[in-house]
């Protein structure tokens, strides 16, 4: 087979490189930045993703890096404890839950991809305005970043599209898609040195949508003299209006300090925490509605160019990562890879347009939204006389299934 194409040197194009190589199958990468550097926030690969990545010899360089995930914690507004539960192997898994900074985690794909493949097929610079079938396979047409100069045309037996939220390739195969659509709340995301609290591992969750929302896990231990860790968070609010999505655009405190500036817990001074930030981005909670499909002759979609999600769950670059496992698996037991792209549309398409509506329906943080609503957004006095903990588990649970993420699930094909 002639090399596959991958455009884009993201998370999903970077792992579906190592997973074409450990498959014996020749990959080239061309990428729109001159340089890869550490951007954005924090990610969460929970134990579908691991598994994957484990399975590329990448878990030991991950945990040098990442925090190891010891449970899920969550709470309302007032700081009283609603739920909690394990996660990673303290759940039972075979794999751990990794929190991990975005940079981090790229760093260590594109190590993996210098020292497996080689330097020379990953072509920085090089920004992709289009791909098209050829009498072979697929080409790629790209210009140079720097100046806007024509590159020489990319030929290959196929041409993947990792180019991310912003895909000129998803643009090119569907263009009469609409516009993002908004859910209504905005983002603001950031990180912040601070000691450890709660587990020191702990994934929190706090608050809810109509009144400020917060998701709060570190990232990176022991970060300084003090051993602070450096720690990741999220403030959601319903918000009616927006600016394009763009996941590295600087945002502003008093944007949305004040909906949070009461939350004094005792394992978190909430308002002091966000003001001793070293960054502060902006981005709206927005998706796509899933296409009807992603490959046309030798080109497809993968990662978030094929199912832009809101990200909840820790599901965009976790699915991501299995997008790769599957597209490298069918190209590497089908002859055709016309066909090889049809399998793996049949075995991502579906899967991934569920984890997008169930994100609008009932996301993973659904358990703060029915304590929200049946309290009346005010405290309580036990837990138990607002919901029961097996309605908790269930909620939780129901997510995970469809998600892929389940305990059930993970054991239903082998790594």
């Amino acid at each position: 087979m002639d090399d596959v194409i991958i455009v884009g040197a993201g998370i999903g194009g970077l792992t579906l490189a190592l997973t074409l190589h450990r498959a014996g199958i020749a990959c080239r990468i061309y990428e729109a930045a001159e340089a890869i550097r550490p951007v954005g926030v924090g990610v969460n690969l929970l134990p579908h993703a691991v598994r994957e990545l484990t399975g590329l010899g990448l878990e030991a360089a991950l945990s040098r890096v990442a925090v190891t995930t010891q449970e899920a914690v969550f709470f309302n507004r007032f700081g009283q404890l609603i739920y909690r539960e394990p996660l990673g192997r303290l759940a039972g898994f075979d794999w751990p839950q990794f929190s991990i900074h975005r940079g981090d985690l790229q760093a260590v794909l594109l190590d993996a991809v210098t020292a497996r493949i080689g330097a020379g097929r990953l072509h920085l610079g090089w920004r992709c305005i289009g791909a098209e079938p050829d009498a072979r396979g697929a080409v790629a047409r790209f210009r140079r970043a720097a100046d806007d100069s024509e590159l020489p045309v990319q030929r290959g037996a196929i041409v993947v599209a990792c180019d991310g939220i912003h895909s000129v390739i998803r643009k090119q195969l569907h263009p009469g898609e609409g516009d993002p659509l908004y859910s209504g709340y905005n983002m603001w995301r950031g990180v912040t040195r601070w000691p450890p609290f709660l587990s020191g591992a702990s994934m929190v969750r706090a608050g809810w949508l109509a009144t400020g929302k917060m998701v709060i896990y570190p990232i990176r231990d022991a970060v300084d003299d003090e051993r602070r860790q450096l720690v990741n968070w999220v403030v959601e609010i319903e918000t009616p209006h927006y600016k394009r999505r763009d996941w590295n655009r600087p945002g502003r405190l008093e944007d949305f300090l004040p909906a949070v500036a009461d939350w004094r817990f005792d394992w978190l001074d909430v308002p002091a925490f966000l003001r001793a930030a070293d960054t502060v981005l902006e981005f709206p909670m927005v998706d796509q509605d899933p296409l009807p499909r992603w490959s046309f002759g030798r080109i497809t979609l993968l990662g978030d160019a094929a199912h832009p999600m809101v990200p909840r769950g820790s599901n965009g670059a976790g699915q991501a990562i299995l997008d790769a496992r599957a597209l490298a698996d069918a190209l590497a037991t089908h002859a055709d890879p016309g066909q090889a792209l049809q399998h793996y549309e049949a075995q991502r398409r579906e899967v991934t347009s569920n984890i997008v509506l169930a994100n609008r329906r009932n996301p993973p943080d659904a358990i703060l939204r029915e304590v929200y609503l049946r309290t009346g957004d005010r405290p309580f006095n036990r837990i138990e006389d607002v919901i029961a903990h097996e309605e908790l588990v269930a909620l939780s649970d129901g997510y995970k299934r469809i998600s892929g993420s389940s305990r059930e699930a993970l054991g239903a094909r082998p790594g």
